[in-house]
């Protein structure tokens, strides 16, 4: 049985106005109740020196995305701001990559968020951690 992938609509139109979604190129295959899914296109351009998915843009794939999953537990026009992140590479990224993130508990003022990235031949390659804060209007 197949299930149905849902995307916040919400959430969506409020990161579309953010330029590196539009830079990178995500394309969002699901977005709600705290896990967000996305494909990021590889661009040579964006390479590291060992002609792979450059690290630090990974670990910005990372970041935005786990944002996303948190925006739609806090509501996409929260207050958030990311306070500390972490980020483990397990091989190089050759291909778009596939990131996974989960809201591992939404509380009233931090959110730890974990991300797991695989490259289009579904190889782990990074396992990502970032944690946010929801401020005060």
């Amino acid at each position: 049985m197949k299930t149905e992938k849902i995307i916040r609509q919400d959430v969506l139109e409020r990161i579309k106005k953010i330029p590196i979604v539009d830079t990178l190129g995500f394309d969002f295959i699901e977005m709600d109740n705290g896990l967000c899914e996305a494909v990021v296109k590889h661009q040579k351009k964006y390479d590291g020196i060992y002609e792979s998915f450059h690290g630090g843009l990974l670990m910005t794939v990372a970041d935005s995305i786990s944002a996303f999953a948190l925006l739609t537990l806090a509501g996409a026009d929260a207050p958030i701001t990311t306070t500390d992140m972490n980020i483990r590479f397990l091989a190089a990224c050759r291909t778009d990559v596939r990131a996974l993130a989960r809201v591992i508990k939404h509380g009233r003022t931090l959110a730890p968020v974990a991300v797991d990235m695989y490259d289009m031949n579904n190889v782990h390659v990074a396992v990502a951690q970032v944690n946010y804060i929801i401020l005060n209007k």
